[in-house]
């Protein structure tokens, strides 16, 4: 092979490759309509706010200050109140997994809030679904601390008053949560397919041997056979980005350009990734079974997307610190929602650059060496 990296090579690779995805149907649509659908369908299916929450009430007192209290419950979003049938034990329903929780009223309620000693009521909640039971634990704090004020005849002022202010999602809209992690999520898991997929093709057919026979250098076939894919990436990141805008009415509060920077360095890193699985597996289907299994899992269940880092196990949270999701989370989030500029965005950075040069390194070096008698 000739010395040194031509550009003209390259690019000319570059041209053909184009020419060969814009005749292939099926890697268009996996580039182009894949990423909005699944935006689309997991952005509406995900939801992390609990709501409609059946509830079962047995009302034992029935005064008007129990069902004043069961009216703070169905004012509010969350609770959906069905009264328990007669005679029949209230617990029967979490028994039968017909309700999420039971509320118990025994008999005195009014009268113990009528003459100002302290009035209890019981709640039942199905422990299965944890994350579900510690949700409704919130929402049961804020439905007592309504019915505190609602029935308190003290005028005294309280010596101290918190109030909780939320800052960069002031809705609680879990979306906006959502929304900038599949943007991780679905790009990350396209680009690292389409390169595994791609390269691992040439190998079936056998036509990376006749370009082994041109005078093209490693270099130069990395770079016409990746560039086409990563600007049919870049635009999917476009069609992304305006679909969390405009359909799901996400906040951009950052930098265009500092967003875009991070994006290119998860990118590239997924290209690097998807080049070493196909010169490791050399078949498609291999290729894309390892594909899903290093690209999609991790990111789902290591990257922060859904199971908050700082809850996991030593080991796990030191694991991440090796997986670009994690760091990309970081920045599309951080961008997104809380204008995060470069400073506060300097180690997630950082380690995406630190882990480009090892993975794409590692890559470059396999590839070369596979491709030498």
């Amino acid at each position: 092979m000739s010395a040194g990296f031509r550009f003209s090579r390259a690019w000319a690779m570059v041209r053909k490759e184009t020419k060969h995805v814009r005749r292939d149907p099926f890697t268009l649509a996996t580039a182009l309509g894949l990423p909005i659908l699944l935006v689309v369908f997991f952005g509406y299916a995900i939801d992390f706010n609990v709501k409609d929450i059946h509830m079962i009430a047995a009302d034992r007192d029935n005064t008007r200050a129990s069902r004043e209290f069961l009216k703070i419950f169905t004012s509010s979003r969350f609770f959906n109140i069905e009264p328990a049938a007669p005679g029949r034990d209230p617990q029967m329903y979490l028994n039968a997994e017909q309700t999420q929780g039971v509320i118990i009223i025994e008999p005195g309620f009014g009268n113990n809030l009528a003459a100002g000693r302290p009035a209890t009521a019981q709640v039942l909640l199905d422990g299965a679904d944890n994350s579900t039971t510690g949700i409704i634990s919130g929402y049961l704090i804020g439905i007592q601390q309504a019915a505190r004020k609602k029935f308190s005849h003290s005028r005294l002022v309280q010596p101290i008053s918190l109030q909780t202010r939320f800052l960069f999602n002031q809705e609680q809209n879990s979306r906006w949560f959502v929304v900038p992690g599949l943007v991780v999520v679905v790009i990350g898991m396209l680009s690292i397919l389409l390169t595994a997929l791609t390269v691992a093709r040439e190998w079936e057919t056998g036509s990376m041997e006749l370009l082994l026979s041109t005078p093209v250098r490693p270099l130069e076939i990395i770079f016409g056979k990746l560039a086409p894919y990563l600007g049919l990436v870049l635009v999917s990141v476009g069609l992304v980005y305006l679909i969390a805008r405009f359909q799901f009415g996400l906040p951009f509060r950052g930098n265009h350009l500092l967003f875009m920077a991070g994006i290119l360095l998860f990118l590239c890193l997924c290209l690097a990734q998807g080049l070493l699985i196909s010169v490791i597996t050399r078949q498609q289907q291999l290729a894309m079974q390892l594909s899903f299994i290093s690209g999609l899992l991790p990111t789902l269940l290591l990257s922060g997307f859904i199971f908050p880092i700082e809850s996991m196990p030593p080991f796990f949270q030191y694991l991440t610190y090796i997986l670009a999701p994690r760091w990309c989370m970081i920045v599309s989030r951080g961008i997104f929602l809380k204008g995060a500029g470069l400073l506060e965005l300097a180690q997630p950075l950082l380690m995406l650059l630190l882990l480009n040069i090892v993975l794409v390194g590692l890559a470059l070096k396999r590839f070369k060496k596979d491709l030498e008698p």
